[in-house]
């Protein structure tokens, strides 16, 4: 008797282990993709685990591994800074919804001993470092720019991405905005072939060559360059005016483009119109299937409409620009559609 009641003991053990597994693994998901955006997220994985209990893994690898990962179907979801493709969602079973998450700035930082931010840089100068075209930071083109800085007899290195990122999307997309020559032999893609430089993986690997390189530029998200102490570049935007990366001047980038904002929210901000926007912003997003099996429906839509109500107004602490209330609105929406 003793020995019967001692099984049935270890027997509902066992059984409400296995409930506990099951319900632990329904209350998780599995991301990979952008590191433009991984300071937020991070952020926000957090304080809904907090909150909530629901374990949200993501593997900051860049905007090309996370599209992969969600074509594959090893994820749960992807992340990436540059909008998919036609062509690429056509490979991925069932499709893929877009939901916008935040707006950031693409900045130039530089490691340049005794030189502050606020150095001041044009398409034309900019491009012409990318392209190899101006190797020296003393020279002419860019001390015009920058009257009373003294700039070294220093050789410039450019820094790039090595990987598939979204961030290099935005980057050369601006570029291709504003320079046909760079349009016309090197174009807009997560990945390019870079007429000169040097590649770090993640905006962490180009950050660390910045600071690890004298004379050395490259282009990374704000929080990146104020996490690592870099100084960057104000830019002359489309306006004729010079101005400095911020939540504001992004903000005012994403305002100018909210009328053309498309119904599936793919669209490219950069060399945006207006006085005081930041002209290399783009938004960024997560890649969520339109379908999902069991309980993983009800875990990512309640996630979804989490981001939009409450993780918003965590954006500004690590210098994001938070969505506009009109386009939350829409974006919640799009929620319904996932079953």
């Amino acid at each position: 008797m003793k020995t019967s009641i001692k099984n049935l003991m270890i027997g509902a053990l066992a059984g409400t282990a296995m409930m506990g597994a099951s319900l632990a693994q329904a209350a998780s998901l599995n991301g990979a993709g952008a590191t433009f955006p991984y300071p937020i997220y991070s952020k926000w994985f957090y304080e809904y685990n907090k909150s909530k209990g629901v374990q949200i893994n993501y593997q900051s690898i860049g905007s090309g591994g996370g599209i992969q990962q969600l074509t594959n179907g090893t994820v749960d979801f992807g992340a990436s800074d540059a909008p998919m493709t036609d062509d690429q969602i056509s490979k991925v079973s069932g499709g893929v919804l877009h939901f916008p998450t935040v707006a950031g700035a693409v900045v130039l930082a530089y490691n340049l001993q005794g030189v502050e931010s606020g150095l001041k840089l044009t398409s034309d100068v900019l491009t012409d470092m990318y392209m190899g075209t101006i190797t020296k930071w003393n020279d002419p083109a860019i001390a015009g720019l920058n009257p009373g800085v003294t700039l070294p007899d220093l050789n410039i290195t450019v820094a790039h991405r090595s990987d598939g990122s979204g961030t290099t999307n935005i980057f050369t997309n601006y570029l291709t905005k504003v320079s046909t020559k760079w349009a016309s032999t090197v174009g807009f893609a997560t990945s390019v072939k870079w007429p000169v430089g040097v590649g770090g993986k993640g905006n962490e690997g180009v950050a660390g060559l910045i600071s690890q390189i004298p004379g050395t530029i490259g282009y990374v998200e704000l929080a990146y360059a104020i996490k690592n102490k870099l100084p960057y570049a104000s830019m002359k935007n489309k306006s004729g005016h010079y101005v400095e990366p911020t939540i504001e001047s992004t903000t005012a980038a994403a305002d100018g483009a909210l009328k053309k904002m498309p119904s599936d929210f793919r669209m490219m901000i950069t060399n945006a119109p207006g006085a005081e926007a930041y002209p290399i912003c783009g938004f960024t997003w997560l890649l969520v299937h339109p379908t999902y099996s069991g309980d993983t429906v009800k875990t990512i839509t309640d996630f979804l409409h989490w981001y939009l109500t409450e993780g918003e107004g965590m954006a500004k602490e690590l210098y994001y620009a938070p969505l506009p209330e009109s386009l939350i609105k829409k974006v919640e929406a799009k929620i319904e559609m996932i079953k």
